[in-house]
């Protein structure tokens, strides 16, 4: 637990504090049930209210910013609106009250987080529960774990929620030659991160990605956003993911790729029925359209240790730690949709065979000790702001889960603040996954049809793997 004298904010979370990068997480958690107040209340007190973050401010002391325990008032923090039963449009209420909290700060004389309980009937839930969390207390991972070890299972309310880890290959050394692939693997990520880098560095200064109807203007982090989800099977996925051999996110990157095509063959009014003026036109072709991918550079704590942080008020690794990748996308029309994953997957593992993230982190962190913090924040904004979108994956629990004691039908977590239109982020939970986005509807007032075109292109990718399977059978 941070002690009396404050803990020092750390570089990252210093760059969250930049008006350019003032950046916060929002989980929405749809209900089964309607919310009890007095029970979320005792909750907090029990999990979260244990963690030194969600019960320090941040207070200036010469030149440094320390988070510095205090007195929480969970009055403060825990908003429980009235709200009218008779609201014709539900859905189209919770989505205006989350846009609403986009327009305000939080106050920086309190810990920086809070939860809004709206007791509303919508189509997918019985109420609805927001967080809103300022970036600086940590990364998005570790913020959803740790809401996520306050849950317990549906069926166990003794229990902490399944987790997925990801299981990294085994290397065999059975080989005699295994020196001299270990060397050529050595070899070739030295030159994967000499090249990553350089066109890190060039996007600082000159590389841009195609003016789309997706780019966002200058000024666009200070936007309010609107957030708009959309759930799929996750054995859809799955099956696509078998069949390539591949990961969940070389599918989720695929079904984007195929997703953000149909979305701007629409907008340039290609006709997407004629082949030939297809290739003739070779418009989405030419764009440059890249993601920018936050990676966290410390392992985060499983849900257990978070757990036990909570109950025993232990010390557990927290904080930012975050690097950045560059993600190319591949934007065309294809015939054969399996194409997309293809190309995702050869995009992934490439970027896995790198050291950009790490070397990204490392030299921010150079650049925030030499040169200070609003350099750095500088830095940082123009790459984010030369790419197009934000992307991220984050597994979730494997079975259902309540929340003190209150059934969860959906997560869907996001992010605004940072100078992109487009975040598209993706929350697994139990046997389906939510396609959550958050975009600048000055830039992108139709967010309902990119979720069509991300449902339809996962539909399109699974039924050509049916029809692959059928051809092989015959």
């Amino acid at each position: 637990m941070a002690s009396r004298e404050g803990e020092p904010l750390s570089p990252t979370a210093k760059l969250f504090h930049e008006p350019s990068l003032n950046c916060y997480v929002i989980a929405i958690m749809g209900c089964k049930t309607s919310i009890n107040p007095q029970v979320i209340r005792e909750g907090l007190y029990q999990t979260l209210l244990k963690q030194p973050r969600f019960t320090s401010k941040l207070v200036k002391k010469g030149r440094k910013t320390k988070w510095i325990p205090t007195t929480v008032d969970l009055d403060n923090h825990m908003i429980v609106p009235e709200i009218d039963s008779n609201i014709e449009q539900p859905d189209r209420f919770v989505e205006d009250y989350i846009s609403n909290l986009t327009k305000s700060p939080l106050d920086l004389s309190k810990p920086l987080w809070e939860v809004h309980l709206l007791n509303i009937k919508t189509s997918d839930a019985e109420s609805v529960g927001i967080f809103r969390i300022h970036h600086s207390m940590g990364d998005g991972a570790s913020l959803i774990s740790l809401l996520l070890a306050a849950t317990r299972k549906a069926s166990d309310p003794d229990a902490l929620p399944t987790v997925p880890n990801q299981k990294r290959p085994s290397h065999h050394r059975s080989s005699p030659f295994w020196w001299l692939l270990a060397v050529w693997w050595g070899l070739l990520l030295i030159l994967h991160t000499v090249v990553d880098l350089l066109l890190f560095t060039f996007t600082i200064f000159f590389i841009k990605d195609t003016p789309t109807p997706l780019t966002g203007a200058p000024g666009v982090e200070f936007n309010n956003k609107r957030f708009v989800y959309r759930t799929v099977s996750m054995d859809d996925i799955k099956r696509v993911k078998n069949e390539f051999n591949a990961t969940i996110n070389d599918v989720l990157l695929g079904v984007t790729q195929a997703a953000l095509t149909r979305y701007l063959n629409r907008a340039y009014g290609t006709d997407e029925n004629n082949h030939a003026a297809r290739q003739k036109s070779g418009v989405l072709k030419k764009i440059r359209l890249r993601a920018s991918v936050l990676v966290n550079i410390r392992p985060v704590g499983g849900i257990e240790d978070l757990a036990n942080m909570m109950a025993n008020k232990s010390k557990v690794k927290w904080g930012n730690c975050l690097g950045y990748i560059i993600l190319p996308l591949s934007i065309g029309l294809h015939e054969d949709p399996l194409k997309y994953v293809h190309q995702a997957k050869a995009n992934i593992d490439r970027k896995k065979h790198s050291l950009e993230a790490i070397c990204s982190y490392a030299c921010a962190n150079l650049v925030h000790n030499l040169l200070g913090v609003k350099v750095a924040a500088a830095i940082t904004r123009r790459v984010l702001f030369h790419t197009t979108l934000a992307f991220s994956n984050v597994p979730g629990p494997v079975e259902e889960i309540s929340f003190y004691g209150h059934p969860v039908e959906y997560i869907a977590p996001s992010v605004y603040g940072h100078p992109q239109a487009l975040t598209i982020h993706f929350q697994s939970y139990a046997n389906k996954m939510t396609i959550s986005l958050s975009v600048d509807p000055l830039v992108i007032p139709d967010p309902y049809l990119l979720c069509d075109d991300l449902e339809q292109s996962l539909n399109l990718i699974c039924d050509a793997v049916k029809r692959k399977h059928n051809t092989n059978l015959v």
